[in-house]
């Protein structure tokens, strides 16, 4: 299995979440050594939804996919993160189980603190208390633009929109376009965009054929990124 890769110095990685920004740097460097150090091979969990709520992590290094089952057993991918992003955090606000699971796409680290200390944390800071409720409403806005897009956008402008984002977020430019630096399969873009295997397979079989993108095992690489955009906002055709 690939090995977690390399992070840079910790504080400075903490300094960019969300979660801790605004705090100088003696805080962050008592923050982080409150943390332990978390690495996940490739497929393995940080957490499974319905275990219990014992800790919170910030990705250092690498890309995890967070998903949850729907009550007829089906997967739905929630988000694709990367170093900065805090995931697990429901047991610092009172919670007891994950309400999603946490898997490496590739090799993975990430800070660990355990839900207690984040509490502890919240209760001493101020500044953390107060960006945790604009992460929160952050995460909730995002949640419910989502929902709408599901349930009255057309299937292509969603796929394209999240085609468009992860290349943004995670794309590496090359020769042939922006490629998705890290494994992603169809069935992700089908959980992740609330439609089936099928209906991706067949739009971006389509989109590869108009040379919009090119695909393989696991690949997806952007080679006309403007075009992907028009159909994400729904612009006409040139």
């Amino acid at each position: 299995m690939a090995a977690p890769r390399k992070t840079e110095d910790p504080v400075d990685r903490l300094a960019e979440v969300p979660l801790f920004k605004g705090l100088p740097d003696d805080a962050l460097s008592r923050i982080v050594a409150l943390a332990r150090t978390a690495e996940m091979a490739a497929g393995a969990c940080f957490f499974n939804e319905g275990e219990p709520a014992d800790a919170f992590f910030v990705l250092t290094g690498g890309r995890v996919k967070l998903t949850q089952l729907t009550p007829e057993g089906h997967q739905v991918v929630l988000r694709i993160i990367g170093p900065g992003d805090a995931f697990g955090g429901v047991g610092a606000f009172g919670e007891p189980v994950y309400p999603i699971s946490a898997e490496a796409i590739e090799g993975s680290v990430a800070l660990r603190w355990t839900s207690p200390a984040m509490r502890r944390l919240l209760e001493r800071e101020p500044a953390v208390a107060l960006n945790a409720l604009r992460f929160v409403s952050a995460r909730l806005h995002d949640l419910q633009r989502r929902y709408r897009q599901v349930m009255t956008e057309r299937v292509e402008r969603r796929i394209a929109r999240a085609l468009v984002r992860l290349a943004h977020e995670a794309g590496r430019r090359g020769d042939e376009g922006m490629e998705i630096a890290f494994p992603i399969s169809r069935q992700d873009v089908a959980e992740m965009t609330g439609t089936t295997l099928y209906t991706v397979s067949r739009l971006l079989s389509a989109w590869e054929q108009q040379g919009l993108i090119r695909g393989g095992r696991q690949r997806i690489v952007v080679t006309k990124p403007h075009a992907l955009v028009a159909i994400a906002d729904d612009l006409p055709s040139k």
